[in-house]
């Protein structure tokens, strides 16, 4: 029995008004994978993330999470995003910033949580190693520790699918190191769609690589190919992954050009 993909992307065009961000983009996710999407600035990272979210309807094509459309879908996916907006001076707890994620409003208007919500928020704690500082405040934690908030508060809502975005973007390399530890222990359980510009994190970390820069080349593998580099950034490229210099590029011969 075949498998069915937990992010369904099909022939997809998108952007904003007149301006065509994604053009042709056919993608499958399954609830094994651990998929790394990388490009440059302004190739259309965000723009795919707010499809799969359904925030932004395609222009052509079609997308289902779940076997559902992105806008209906998306309550199985718990979301981490780049940016996020605090005040630091506000002295609001760990367990309050992750409760976050069980918050439904009633028809009166109040935010109750029931016994099942808690103990949700508990397992989120525990999944992130971060029980112990369930009473702290956030501007008491490190970069990697709120990070990891942020993470519990998206495991939560009990997502089938973890979709972060730039999740390393502002913690120190020990932290990312971590951070990439505890996502693959979570993807024991959980899909998860990692976005970022980071080349020699993603290529030591996630099980398959994808480049998106208006469309988006992906073989289902770990090879960052000569396809994937010439989409996204024009050049090959070594990384260097927990100080070992590699090519993770095939082999393959370049000819000398001259004007």
């Amino acid at each position: 029995m075949d498998k069915q993909a937990v992010v369904s992307i099909k022939d997809l065009w998108a952007g904003y008004e007149a301006d065509t961000v994604l053009e042709d983009v056919n993608f499958e996710m399954y609830q094994d994978d651990f998929v790394g999407l990388i490009g440059p600035n302004g190739g259309g990272k965000t723009t795919l993330i707010r499809v799969i979210l359904g925030l932004l309807k395609p222009e052509k094509g079609t997308i289902t999470v779940m076997g559902q459309q992105a806008a209906r879908g998306r309550k199985h996916i718990g979301y981490v995003s780049q940016f996020q907006v605090e005040d630091k001076q506000f002295p609001i707890s760990v367990w309050d910033v992750v409760a976050m994620g069980r918050l439904r409003p009633n028809p009166f208007h109040n935010f109750r949580l029931a016994s099942h919500d808690k103990e949700a928020i508990e397992t989120a704690l525990e999944e992130t190693g971060i029980a112990d500082l369930r009473e702290r405040t956030m501007n008491e934690l490190s970069g990697g520790q709120r990070q990891r908030v942020y993470i519990s508060r998206a495991l939560a809502t009990e997502p089938k699918i973890l979709l972060l975005d730039e999740p390393t973007s502002s913690v120190d390399s020990q932290s990312s190191n971590q951070l990439y530890d505890l996502l693959a222990q979570l993807n024991d359980h959980i899909a998860i769609l990692l976005i970022s510009h980071d080349l020699t994190a993603i290529s030591s970390n996630v099980k398959t690589i994808g480049c998106v820069n208006r469309r988006l080349v992906y073989e289902g593998n770990k090879e960052l190919t000569p396809e994937m580099i010439e989409a996204g950034y024009g050049c090959p490229i070594d990384l260097i992954a927990h100080g070992v210099p590699h090519r993770v590029l095939p082999g393959h011969q370049y000819e000398d050009h001259h004007d």
